[in-house]
């Protein structure tokens, strides 16, 4: 009789219904299209990033990796480029027709940064893991671009800050000056800066050990010479006026010195 209850109490727990779980019942809503009314304007003026230059840069490398334990095949390596800094450095300029702004003629684009390397090998224990070793590769350097990159291209564009000071004569003797006393005026104009932006990176690299191995035999330096192609955007936040004849528009601060028509 005893095992009679066990078994229908073992049923029972066995069959045992699955929890409960609270739910909401949603609601079906309506949806309709939301009417606009379209303001005509010939001419908007919009502030976009504008695209000034694309250049691809070669950057060419060369490094010694310390592989600990030490190798015996090269599996993979995966890479990726890591950009510190895309600076331009104007070094010539011609000045906007009516303004106090200039137009960007020449400039030098600096370019850091480095190359993560993800290195995948095998060491010499039979049946053993695959390695992992991780490697940052720097690089650094420059290049000239000058500006417009295509005929009517867009240039980046800088207004130059003003000083101007004004002296006096003693008014006493009018035969010297007076040290106490001076005009001066300060027209600051706060530019908008160029900046960077990583487009695509292409590798061609050789790896190998400086001394070779013997088959089966492993080494513990892997050097590589690496050839880059870095692509690289450079904009700037400029004001442009939509439509027919697209214009980019310069405001006209004047200072002492009137700009030159």
């Amino acid at each position: 009789m005893s095992e009679q209850l066990d078994n229908q109490l073992d049923n029972k727990v066995s069959h045992k219904e699955p929890c409960p779980v609270a739910s909401t019942e949603q609601m079906p809503l309506t949806s309709e299209i939301t009417p606009v009314v379209a303001t005509p304007v010939t001419a908007p003026t919009i502030k976009v990033p504008v695209v000034l230059a694309e250049p691809t840069l070669q950057i060419v490398v060369e490094s010694d990796i310390t592989l600990t334990p030490a190798a015996t095949e090269i599996k993979r390596v995966k890479k990726n480029v890591f950009l510190n800094q895309v600076k331009l450095v104007p070094v010539a300029f011609t000045r906007i027709d009516g303004t106090d702004f200039f137009k960007v003629t020449r400039a030098k684009l600096f370019v850091a940064g480095h190359i993560r390397k993800n290195i995948e090998y095998a060491s010499s224990a039979c049946n053993g893991a695959l390695r992992d070793r991780i490697a940052d590769v720097q690089f650094s350097g420059f290049t000239d671009l000058t500006f417009p990159q295509t005929p009517g291209g867009p240039t980046p564009i800088l207004g130059i800050s003003e000083f101007a000071e004004a002296n006096f004569l003693n008014e006493k003797t009018q035969m010297d000056a007076r040290l106490d006393k001076a005009f001066f005026q300060n027209l600051v104009k706060y530019n908008e800066q160029p900046f960077g932006e990583l487009v695509a990176a292409n590798f061609f690299e050789l790896d190998f050990s400086p001394i070779m191995a013997a088959p089966e035999g492993t080494f513990s330096t892997l050097r590589e010479k690496i050839v880059l192609e870095l692509t690289v955007k450079v904009l700037q936040v400029q004001q442009v006026r939509l439509g027919a004849g697209t214009n980019v528009i310069t405001p006209n601060l004047l200072g002492l010195t009137p700009p030159m028509s």
